[in-house]
């Protein structure tokens, strides 16, 4: 694949694939004769794994540790697995972070909703007085 299909697959632009090779995000990307980057199966599932890390909050330097680390082989097989389990771990209380911010905002709805039929109830009570008043006055 060329870098465009493989921009547009991503909804990346070419340049922002160029600075992952570049800053080693990706391992570096096969090349044509001609130097155009040939993009494989392995390039794509390298910039699925970024993408998917980027997405989770990851920072960059973080990511090209762990892609460093990956080609230095098998024997930076735990550390990779330890940055994982670390930024999973952070993911794990940023999720809590967030359900209990939605849980607040919950609470401080449902209150807006209770004061608001509150709000309603007094207005039908004192338009149904004003009718009652206005119908007893005419009469």
């Amino acid at each position: 694949m060329n870098i465009a299909q493989v921009a547009k697959q991503f909804n990346l632009t070419p340049s922002t694939l160029r600075y992952y090779e570049q800053v080693g995000l990706i391992p570096p990307v096969n090349r044509r004769e001609s130097g155009i980057r040939n993009y494989d199966e392995y390039d794509i599932k390298w910039i699925e794994f970024i993408r998917c890390m980027r997405d989770a909050g990851l920072p960059i330097e973080q990511l090209m540790e762990y892609t460093a680390l990956f080609l230095e082989g098998d024997r930076t097989i735990e550390v990779r697995r330890n940055i994982l389990v670390d930024e999973r771990t952070q993911l794990i209380a940023k999720c809590t972070e967030i359900d209990n911010t939605i849980k607040r905002l919950d609470m401080k709805i449902d209150d807006y909703v209770e004061k608001l039929l509150k709000k309603e109830a007094d207005l039908k009570r004192r338009t149904t007085t004003k009718s009652m008043y206005k119908q007893g006055v005419n009469t």
